[in-house]
Formats: structure tokens, C-alpha cells, sequence
């Protein structure tokens, strides 16, 4: 989860001129982070742009991708952002591994609170400039996870959608939104101690379906037919 303030880092930096998007860097074998993600199965030497790598760390939560932002803003600056954004109970302690901290290694955390209140900050505008927010909306709007909150959201028109997934063995985590012509709904769902992956997702899945029906924001589809294809809106 801790990949959404780290976007908004990047974004900052590039509104003030300090990183520019089509920054490349070139991919090396050290680089490569174990976990979610494409860049660990790429050759040395590919070079994706800075906003190449927000996209596949926003898109499937590229551990390496996420890693090599981190690097290049600072974790101290992450963790700066996080408090700007009122985050009180949200850290980065480490980089992406792929696995739960170990005896003696500081762990990230997150509550879902502080997760909905970025998302809120994020879409009304107040985490970066306008064309910083137009760029992350559209990045949450490419998640390729459609399991979670985009489970039993409509292929409907002027409906859309966009979250950020997380989860490590037992977890499984999404925060996002949910808007349409009744209005907006934001959701942050953190599950820890489903059976499996597949429990977690759908259990999130059907807790953003109820919200939906519960607000009128927009009509679900049934939960016997639920959109399971990627992609978000």
C-alpha cells in the first residue's frame, strides 16, 4: 500500500522540476526485487522511464519497480510525504522483498484509515498540483486486478474505478474508488488471516459490492456474475 504515497513523492518532485518522467534507467541485475511483478523476468539493460516504472508499480505492484523509486527519491522522503499527508500510523521502513519482515528486520505498516484518507487527499486534489492528480487517478485507473474492489463493478458507461492492491502471505489488501453518476464511494479493505489469496480477494470483493449497494453510488453487478476480468476504469 505504501506504493500510493511513494507516487505521490514522485509526482511532487516532478511539479517542481526536480524528476522528470522520461528519466530512464537502466535495469541491472542487482535491481531485481523477488515478489509481484515483471522487471524481476526482464534482461539487464532494458530501460524503462520514470513513469514507466510508477506505472508497473501502481499497475502489478512490480516489487522491483517500486525498489528502484524508492532508491531514486529516498525513503526518507517517502516517509516525509507520508506524514505531510496526515498518515499517522503508516510507515516504509524497508524496501519491497517479497515477504514479511524477519526477526530483527523493521516491517512497513499501514491501517486502512490512513489509506482512505490519501485516496480522499489524492482525488479532491490536495496531495499534489492538477496535473500530478490527473496522472496518478489515471495510474489507479490501470490497476490490472480487477479480483478486489473492481470485482462486481459495472462495464457501464461514465462508471469508473481505480485501486491499489497489497498483500504478503495472509494479507490481502486493496484501496480505491468507485465513481459513477450518483456520486463517488472510496473503500480501503485490509484482510489479514483468509484461508488463502483467493478467500481474502473475494471477501473484498463483496464488501465493496454491499458498499456500492448501501450508497447508491452505483448498482453492482450479481454476485453470481461477478467482472473478473483485469483492467480497471
Amino acid at each position: 500500500m505504501v506504493k500510493i504515497p511513494l507516487m505521490i513523492e514522485v509526482y511532487r518532485r516532478v511539479e517542481v522540476g526536480t524528476l522528470r518522467l522520461d528519466e530512464p534507467h537502466v535495469l541491472i541485475d542487482t535491481d531485481r526485487a523477488a515478489g509481484s511483478g515483471v522487471l524481476l523476468h526482464l534482461h539487464a539493460g532494458l530501460a524503462p522511464s520514470i513513469e514507466d516504472l510508477v506505472y508497473l508499480t501502481m499497475s502489478i505492484s512490480d516489487n522491483t519497480a517500486t525498489n528502484l523509486l524508492i532508491r531514486r527519491v529516498g525513503m526518507a522522503a517517502v516517509n516525509q510525504a507520508i506524514q505531510s499527508l496526515g498518515m499517522t500510523d503508516s510507515t516504509l521502513a524497508r524496501e519491497m522483498k517479497g515477504r514479511p519482515a524477519e526477526p530483527g528486520e523493521e516491517e512497513n505498516w499501514a491501517t486502512p484509515e490512513d489509506y482512505l484518507r490519501v485516496i480522499r487527499l489524492l482525488l479532491d486534489g490536495q496531495a499534489t498540483g492538477p496535473t500530478g492528480t490527473a496522472a496518478m487517478i489515471m495510474m489507479l485507473e490501470r490497476q490490472q486486478n480487477g479480483r478486489r474492489i473492481g470485482r462486481y463493478v459495472p462495464e457501464t458507461p461514465g462508471v469508473r474505478w481505480g485501486s491499489k492492491t497489497g498483500g504478503l502471505k495472509g494479507v490481502t489488501n486493496d484501496v480505491g474508488f468507485v465513481t459513477g453518476p450518483r456520486g463517488r464511494l472510496i473503500l480501503s479493505v485490509f484482510c489479514e488471516g483468509m484461508a488463502d489469496l483467493h478467500v481474502g480477494e473475494r471477501c473484498i470483493g463483496d464488501i465493496a459490492r454491499g458498499a456500492m449497494r448501501a450508497t447508491g453510488v452505483v448498482t453492482p453487478l450479481d454476485a453470481a456474475a461477478p467482472r473478473v476480468s483485469s483492467g480497471g476504469r
